[in-house]
């Protein structure tokens, strides 16, 4: 054991690196179900509570790993293993048949994640009309399904994509819809209140949807939602229910304990800026995520329904007992 993880699971970080190399256009759940899956086969426990250890263990190595880049792994780390190891031994009390229902039920689970894209895009569909123009904030894969679907479907309808700093995502979105032939145009983060007034509503993703509705994203979502609000354009999210999580944020200082909320090379100063001498001393701070309240959301898109932000936790208490 070192630092709390235990060596015999580096594997489970190799094998999630080399996948999500490999698999880069699906949901990061879709690995970490995979793996853990084959935690459950490779293991030689032969009892319930030896079986949960080792996949506490290989959560733990999950959340460690250098591509964990996202808030939205440990939510399905958290969702596995409640989904999986539910009433085990009150279920299956032969430890062999428990097993194999085990891997089943991960199954179960890693299907029901690969249709989950497929299903908000159908359930938002309605909400994309002829003739709409749609404000988008950084890359979320939830969003551009949806958007391509509906451009598949036949539909006509403009895209405003912010530029989406530090990491300049929206370039990614941005690019994507124009090689689907749909009508986009890329403007610059601060320009969101020049152009509110010609888009109909914000759709945008979630690294987490929390406890009480609200929201943690790319920064920049909650500035953009408050213009919205002020200019009474509603304000969609679109996201998995895996990203469900029982966190509680209460302001945006509560963001700062969640992991790598801050990117590893922070923006570079503008050394061209005659008004600094030593723009490479000069403190700065980049987050990457930030937190918006329930208040400022009008729907969300997820493959349980098209919910209210107050529908959240009732969905919790299901998915949680």
């Amino acid at each position: 054991m070192t630092g709390g993880l235990n060596k015999d699971f580096d594997w489970v970080v190799a094998k999630f690196e080399e996948m999500i190399k490999r698999e880069t256009e699906v949901s990061i759940a879709i690995p970490t179900i995979r793996i853990l899956i084959d935690v459950i086969r490779k293991s030689n426990s032969t009892t319930v509570v030896g079986l949960q250890k080792e996949l506490e263990d290989a959560v733990k190595q999950l959340k460690s790993c250098p591509y964990n880049q996202s808030i939205s792994l440990s939510s399905v780390c958290d969702s596995f293993i409640r989904f999986v190891t539910k009433r085990t031994e009150l279920d299956f009390p032969n430890f062999d048949t428990c097993k194999s229902n085990l891997v089943e039920r991960g199954e179960q689970l890693s299907n029901k994640s690969s249709m989950s894209r497929t299903k908000i895009s159908q359930l938002a569909d309605k909400f994309i009309r002829d003739g709409v123009t749609i404000l988008v904030h950084g890359f979320s894969r939830v969003v551009l399904g949806l958007l391509l679907h509906a451009a598949f479907q036949g539909k006509r309808f403009s895209v405003i994509v912010t530029e989406s700093r530090p990491d300049s995502s929206g370039y990614k979105t941005a690019a994507r819809l124009q090689a689907a032939n749909i009508p986009v145009k890329l403007i610059m983060d601060g320009g969101v209140s020049r152009i509110i007034d010609k888009v109909d509503y914000v759709l945008v993703g979630a690294e987490a949807i929390v406890e009480n509705g609200g929201i943690v994203n790319k920064i920049g979502t909650y500035q953009i939602s408050i213009v919205a609000k002020a200019f009474k354009k509603p304000f969609y999210v679109a996201a998995e229910s895996f990203k469900f999580t029982r966190s509680y944020p209460l302001n945006q200082s509560d963001i700062e304990n969640l992991k790598n909320d801050h990117i590893s090379e922070p923006f570079k100063a503008c050394r061209s800026c005659s008004s600094c001498e030593n723009p490479e001393q000069l403190t700065i701070d980049s987050p990457t995520l930030d937190y918006t309240p329930p208040s400022y959301i009008t729907l969300l898109f997820t493959e349980l329904g098209v919910l209210t932000p107050s529908a959240v936790s009732d969905e919790l208490i299901k998915l949680y007992c």
